[in-house]
């Protein structure tokens, strides 16, 4: 059996005039007048051993806010702003996790993949409900049939570029960061949609141990289904360790393959990283360093890469 019969019938998506418009939908609904959309369903993605609870959000929009992968909704939490009373809260912003045509294939609902914040009292370790995440708290703890207040739809800095379907796109992420990258994976590999994709889609995930990994089960089948286009590389940083025996973070495995992927940027590669901030730092020293060892400057290659549009970056 030629692995071509073993695929998946990639899925039928609807309205199709989805794909008919030039430019990103942004900001169709300001924070002012927000839109009311409606939870349908808040799943815990993560297993027992997992630190932390990361929950997968379906929020129904009605089609009435179209979105393109790679781009964020606002959120704002119930209540009123503990900094400015009689106020609302501000606007959190979360990376969707699912195509323009959302978890039903339906173009009216979008997904989000949300760490529940909880702070721990550094003296007592004791966990201090005062000041947990507000917005990531309402979404975990929401119930099918929730409203709930969206902003959006905002950002063109992680839009997947669609016009070379054979291109490379290099995917990093920590934790939830990895949102945007199910909904290009979904529309490259799922959904029969005109973009046909034939390229490589290289996703590095970087996550606690085994039960923190997110959406594997889904990744796993387009390494089976297309192992010619998807590369999939987990960092477990509590269960690996790297070269010189400390954590695997997502940057020791990038550094692993460092000279496929910098002959991939030179051939003209996209790279994306996304997740929290702090995990920007460790990448760009590998990065400088690897650059080093291959006798190149590293701030002359990251300032071409950004002027070729090949750096992406959305961390949080």
């Amino acid at each position: 059996m030629s692995v071509q019969q073993a695929r998946t019938a990639k899925v039928a998506v609807s309205p199709l005039s989805l794909e008919d418009a030039k430019e990103p939908p942004l900001h169709l609904y300001k924070n002012k007048e927000p839109y009311t959309g409606t939870i349908v369903s808040v799943d815990r993605l993560v297993g027992p051993k997992a630190p932390g609870e990361t929950c997968h959000i379906v929020i129904d929009h009605g089609g009435n806010l179209p979105y393109w992968e790679g781009q964020s909704y606002g959120i704002i939490p119930p209540g009123e702003n503990p900094k400015k009373p009689g106020n609302p809260h501000n606007v959190r912003l979360y990376s969707i996790a699912s195509t323009r045509y959302g978890d039903f294939f339906d173009g009216k609902t979008a997904s989000f993949c949300v760490r529940r914040a909880v702070y721990y009292d550094p003296e007592t370790g004791k966990e201090d409900p005062s000041k947990k995440g507000v917005c990531s708290n309402f979404l975990c703890d929401s119930k099918p049939g929730d409203k709930v207040q969206i902003t959006g739809p905002s950002g063109k800095i992680m839009l997947l570029p669609e016009d070379d379907p054979k291109a490379t796109h290099i995917m990093i992420a920590t934790g939830t960061g990895v949102a945007p990258y199910r909904g290009y994976l979904r529309r490259m590999f799922m959904e029969n949609v005109p973009f046909k994709f034939n390229g490589l889609a290289w996703l590095f995930l970087g996550v606690a141990n085994s039960d923190s990994l997110l959406y594997d089960d889904e990744f796993s089948k387009y390494l089976q289904e297309y192992p010619d286009n998807f590369r999939f590389d987990r960092a477990l940083s509590r269960e690996e360790k790297n070269k010189n025996g400390g954590k695997m973070y997502v940057q020791d495995k990038i550094e692993e393959y460092s000279d496929e992927v910098f002959k991939l940027l030179d051939n003209g590669a996209h790279i994306y990283f996304c997740g929290l901030k702090g995990m920007m730092p460790g990448i760009q020293e590998t990065l400088k360093r690897v650059a080093e060892q291959r006798g190149e400057s590293w701030e002359e290659k990251l300032a071409q890469l950004k002027k070729n549009k090949q750096w992406h970056v959305e961390v949080y």
